[in-house]
């Protein structure tokens, strides 16, 4: 690919769309040429900005749209990529299964690269590659995650993803603990497959999560924590990067970090 690789910021005035744009910036190979929200546009920002994702797209033509929307327009934001030639990098929490399917049925029909990641700090990654692997060899495990307290979705993208690929690690679910009494109803937490998954919501926090696996006379706790959204950064950009030598749909990193799955 000749210059730098045109990127378009979907929620490009939020926490993240902010650090992203600056990131984008700051990157010579990488060159910002438009953002999409609904808020109107910081004084004096020398690029396209619109609400109207698809207006946008087709005027500037990025050859990338990073994501970080909200569910609700994340799908729609992905497609209209994919129809003017633009991979999609969708990092927006809260995506359902059917969300991603179609985002990924789109992607496979259009013949281009497409990611959607549910955590793109590196760190978080290794956490629930460990956390897979170990789901082989504990019968009982509980997550923990915590984050800000203007998070709109619980549990979050990477809770559920991580308690997703540790079902699908094992022939069969999760031994879940469940009192003979329970004095306030829920107190257990939540549960996928017999994954109880507790989720704080707590000002002073970004993100926090632990996974404990527990065994006969021992425990296993993999913790991962980030302290700055400065964390995602790194996956972000190799992301944007990785996604236009693709002409597949990918889920996560790990298939761009070069992390090889589980053996069958």
């Amino acid at each position: 690919m000749v210059g730098p690789i045109r990127v378009v910021v979907s929620g490009a005035a939020g926490r993240m769309g902010r650090e992203i744009r600056n990131a984008i910036e700051c990157d010579e190979g990488l060159a910002l040429v438009g953002a999409i929200d609904v808020v109107p546009p910081p004084p004096g920002l020398p690029i396209d900005w619109s609400h109207d994702a698809e207006q946008l797209i087709a005027l500037v033509r990025p050859r990338v749209v990073v994501d970080f929307s909200t569910a609700l327009a994340a799908p729609a934001i992905a497609r209209a990529a994919l129809r003017y030639g633009a991979s999609p990098v969708i990092g927006t929490s809260g995506l359902s299964e059917a969300d991603v399917e179609a985002i990924r049925a789109a992607a496979s029909e259009a013949g281009i690269g497409a990611a959607v990641v549910p955590n793109f700090a590196i760190g978080a990654v290794l956490m629930m590659h460990f956390a897979e692997i170990a789901a082989r060899f504990f019968d009982t495990v509980e997550l923990i995650e915590a984050h800000h307290e203007t998070k709109i979705d619980a549990p979050s993208g990477t809770a559920l993803a991580t308690a997703q690929r540790m079902a699908a690690a094992r022939a069969r679910e999760f031994r879940r603990t469940i009192p003979e009494k329970e004095t306030i109803l829920g107190s257990r937490g939540a549960h996928y497959a017999g994954v109880s998954i507790h989720s704080l919501r707590l000002p002073g926090i970004v993100a926090r999560q632990e996974v404990i696996f527990g065994g006969l006379g021992q425990y296993l706790s993999i913790v991962h924590e980030t302290t700055s959204r400065e964390a995602f950064l790194p996956g972000v950009l190799l992301a944007i990067k990785a996604i236009v030598q693709r002409n597949d749909f990918v889920y996560g990193l790990e298939p761009l970090l070069g992390l090889n799955r589980l053996a069958e």
